[in-house]
């Protein structure tokens, strides 16, 4: 199974309710697509308080590395991640993804 782990450092003017909906279309559109499950995202609420600004995160689950092709491709994730450059502190600069193997 693939993890895919992406945070995001949002700018100051981004409101939750956008971040919110751009993170409800990545969680259709995961769950639209066979091999990927389990999207879990939002705000951190760590007592650490370690985030370094990426205050913002999400998880989906792949079956394996063919699935995360699959939706990495796909037309309406592009869009999404366009809007999550957009709208992050230096565009793409502000976005971390990590893809484990678990």
């Amino acid at each position: 199974m693939i993890r895919h782990i992406v945070l995001t450092k949002f700018r100051a003017d981004v409101t939750e309710e956008t971040i919110g909906a751009i993170y409800k279309g990545l969680e259709n559109v995961s769950k639209a697509l066979p091999g990927a499950s389990g999207f879990t995202g939002g705000r951190s609420e760590s007592p650490e308080q370690i985030e370094r600004g990426y205050m913002h995160g999400f998880v989906i689950d792949f079956d394996d590395w063919a699935a995360l092709e699959a939706y990495q491709n796909n037309e309406t994730h592009k869009a999404l991640g366009a809007q999550l450059v957009e709208n992050a502190v230096g565009g793409i600069d502000g976005i971390l993804v990590l893809d484990l193997e678990v």
